[in-house]
């Protein structure tokens, strides 16, 4: 079974154009193999890229939101063409088993259709005015920036979850994944980089990025006011540095949080339906689910 492992993941990273040397070390949590390393991004690197993805935004913002929906839609075919592959390196990087990896990359999928079809329904109101001949219009304008901050149980979707709507509504994506899980998110920026070329040059350069590193990273994306939205996924000890940080420059946050959850039973339940959740919770997902 080690060797499996070994062996499988240094071709799942040439399919991807992928390479494991550098400094931050990743391991696999099944055997503790170490795979290799990745060279983290700096402080300069993250405000360069945030720069580049705000040059981005200008110009993604002009393009109808119709033709942004069909990059994403692209996005989706590429996830469905390498739907085996992403799911076993999730697998191998995060530990879950394959069926929740495939499930995974299916929810990514999934959120791809579902924004291709908010691409064409970006409505706004037409509101009755009490002045004679006037008319009141709504219309929702794209945010700009938006950071992903992801945690290394759900490594790809909570990623897909963000940018597929982002990138519809006219937003452009700088993505921190968790240290532990950086070469998915690298796998990941590869097959949008796939459909970013079949989409053509209507996609500007700088639309979307990775940055491996640590907290540092994680913090130089917050702190920076370009980024006008931060999504964050993780522990409750981090969305309250987040929050606030955030809310200080008049940015945006939306924040999903958690940690070590308890489950609690009541004396009046009925203890087979508590068992077969409690032990849902437990080791679905290898135990690293939201309802743990």
């Amino acid at each position: 079974e080690d060797a499996r492992f070994k062996h499988a993941f240094l071709p799942l990273l040439d399919g991807f154009g992928l390479s494991i040397n550098g400094s931050l070390t990743v391991s696999s949590p099944i055997d503790g193999t170490t795979f290799g390393g990745i060279d983290p991004a700096t402080e300069a690197d993250t405000n360069a890229a945030i720069e580049r993805a705000h040059a981005a935004f200008l110009a993604w913002r002009q393009i109808p939101a119709p033709r942004r929906g069909e990059l994403v839609r692209l996005l989706g075919a590429r996830l469905r063409e390498n739907k085996d592959a992403l799911a076993r390196l999730v697998t191998i990087e995060c530990g879950k088993p394959i069926s929740e990896g495939l499930g995974e990359v299916q929810e990514m999928i999934d959120i791809c259709d579902f924004a291709v079809g908010l691409s064409r329904q970006l409505h706004g109101l037409t509101i009755a005015s009490e002045r004679p001949g006037h008319r009141m219009m709504e219309t929702w304008h794209p945010l700009g920036v938006v950071g992903v901050i992801s945690a290394f149980n759900f490594p790809v979707a909570v990623w897909a979850w963000n940018a597929a709507l982002a990138l519809v509504c006219g937003n452009a994506v700088v993505w921190k994944p968790s240290e532990k899980t950086p070469f998915t998110a690298l796998a990941v920026q590869s097959i949008l980089d796939r459909a970013i070329a079949e989409f053509g040059a209507d996609a500007p350069a700088g639309l979307s990025s990775v940055l491996v590193g640590k907290a540092d990273i994680g913090a130089a994306l917050v702190d920076n006011s370009l980024v006008v939205l931060v999504s964050a996924t993780g522990s409750t000890r981090m969305g309250r540095i987040v929050g606030p940080k955030v809310a200080a420059r008049f940015g945006r946050s939306l924040l999903e949080l958690g940690g070590n959850n308890a489950s609690i039973v009541a004396p009046s339940t009925d203890l087979e339906l508590a068992l077969r959740a409690c032990a849902f919770g437990f080791m679905g997902t290898t135990g690293q689910r939201c309802t743990s």
